[in-house]
C-alpha cells in the first residue's frame, strides 16, 4: 500500500510518500480502506517532534479517517467488507482499559497517528470496538473533517464546558479547525457565541458559522469586546485553544464563577497570570483532551440532523501530505484539510 512515512521528527520535507506492506488485521480488529483521511494541527506537533519523543520509526501519522470494510479479523462480528466505517481518532490500546470513563484518562489512551500507526495510508487496521458504521450521509471527505475536531470539541464545549441554552460563550481561534467546530458545538447547544480571530479574510468564513461576535485581536482587546458584549459580566465560559499569553487574558474574559476550558498550546506550554482575579472571582479553569465515543456519537447525531455541518477547506492527494502541513502551519486554512489516499 501506498503512505505516508516519517522516519525521524522535523519539518514536512521528512514526510515521505512510500510504498510498504499492507496490513493483515489481527483477532478483534479490521482492516479499513481509507477513502479520506483528515489533517489536523496535532499532527505538525507530532511530526516535529514537540508532543512526544519515543514514537518507532517508521511512523505514520493522522487520526482522522473515513473508509469501508476490506477485511475482517477472527472474532469480529457486527461488520460487513464494503461497508462505510468510521474508526475513532484515539482509544485505548489495551483491552483492559477499554470501559474506562473518560477514556482520555485510561493508562493505555493514544492518539492514532501518535502511539500507533495513523491514517495517512491507503489502508488502517483498527480495533473493531472503535469503529464506527457511518450513518451520515456525508461524501468520505467531508466526514473525514470531523473525527478528531468533531469528538474534541463535544468534550470540550458540553461535557468538561458544561455549555448550556442562553450561555455566552468565548471560542479562541475560531477560523482554526478546531475552534470552527467549537462554535458550531456551541451553537447547537443553544448558546451565544463570540469568536476571536487575527486574519480579516477569515471574516466571511466565522460568520457563516452563526456566530454573535467576531473580535479581530490585531485590532481590538478581546477582553474589552467581551465585557462590552456582556454588559461587564464576562463570558459564562472561554475555550481556549492557544494557551501561552492568551490564557491570562482568557481567565480575565470569564465572568465570576466563569468556566475556563484549557485545551491548546498554539503560542506557548507556559502560562503565567494572576492567581488573585482567579480566585477572588472563584473562576474554574479545567483541562479537555480528546473525547469519549459517546462525545463523537452525540456530534454525529448533530450532523444528521443538520445542526453541525462539516468544514472542508479543500483536498489534496496523499502524496501531497507535505503541502497540507505547511498550508496549515502557516495558517491558510478555513477548516479543515483532507487527503485522498487513492487519488495521484
Amino acid at each position: 500500500m501506498k503512505a505516508i512515512v516519517i522516519h525521524e521528527f522535523g519539518d514536512i520535507n521528512l514526510l515521505k510518500y512510500e510504498e510498504i506492506e499492507t496490513p493483515k488485521p489481527k483477532p478483534g480488529n479490521v482492516l479499513i480502506k481509507v477513502l479520506a483521511a483528515g489533517v489536523n494541527r496535532f499532527d505538525h506537533y507530532i511530526r516535529e517532534g514537540s508532543v512526544i519523543k519515543d514514537i518507532s520509526f517508521p511512523h505514520i501519522l493522522g487520526s482522522d479517517a473515513v473508509g469501508e470494510i476490506a477485511e475482517i479479523g477472527d472474532g469480529v462480528s457486527g461488520f460487513n467488507v464494503g461497508e462505510r466505517v468510521i474508526p475513532l481518532p484515539a482509544y485505548p490500546t489495551n483491552k483492559d482499559d477499554y470501559d474506562i470513563y473518560p477514556m482520555s484518562a485510561a493508562p493505555s489512551f493514544s492518539l492514532s497517528g501518535m502511539g500507533f500507526w495513523g491514517s495517512y495510508a491507503q489502508y488502517i487496521e483498527v480495533p473493531a470496538r472503535w469503529v464506527i458504521k457511518d450513518e451520515t450521509n456525508l461524501n468520505p471527505e467531508e466526514l473525514a473533517t470531523l473525527p478528531m475536531v468533531l469528538t474534541t470539541a463535544v468534550r470540550a464545549v458540553k461535557s468538561v464546558g458544561g455549555v448550556k441554552v442562553g450561555d455566552k460563550v468565548l471560542v479562541q481561534a475560531g477560523a482554526s479547525g478546531t475552534g470552527s467546530m467549537q462554535i458550531l458545538v456551541a451553537k447547537a447547544l443553544g448558546a451565544k457565541v463570540a469568536t476571536t480571530l487575527r486574519e480579516e479574510e477569515k471574516t466571511d468564513f466565522v460568520k457563516k458559522l452563526g456566530v454573535d461576535l467576531i473580535i479581530n485581536t490585531r485590532k481590538e482587546d478581546f477582553v474589552e469586546r467581551v465585557q462590552q458584549w456582556t454588559d461587564g459580566n464576562g463570558a459564562d465560559v472561554v475555550i481556549d485553544n492557544l494557551g501561552g499569553t492568551v490564557l491570562p487574558k482568557s481567565i480575565d474574559a470569564a465572568k465570576t464563577l466563569g468556566v475556563i476550558v484549557a485545551m491548546g498550546f498554539v503560542t506557548g506550554t507556559e502560562v503565567t497570570f494572576d492567581i488573585r482575579n482567579f480566585f477572588f472571582a472563584q473562576k474554574q479553569l479545567r483541562g479537555s483532551m480528546f473525547g469519549d465515543i459517546k462525545d463523537f456519537k452525540w456530534g454525529l447525531e448533530q450532523v444528521k440532523d443538520g445542526k453541525i455541518k462539516p468544514l472542508l477547506d479543500h483536498t489534496l492527494p496523499l502524496n501531497q501530505a507535505a503541502e497540507a502541513h505547511r498550508l496549515l502551519v502557516e495558517g491558510k486554512v478555513a477548516g479543515n484539510i483532507v487527503l485522498l489516499p487513492w487519488q495521484e
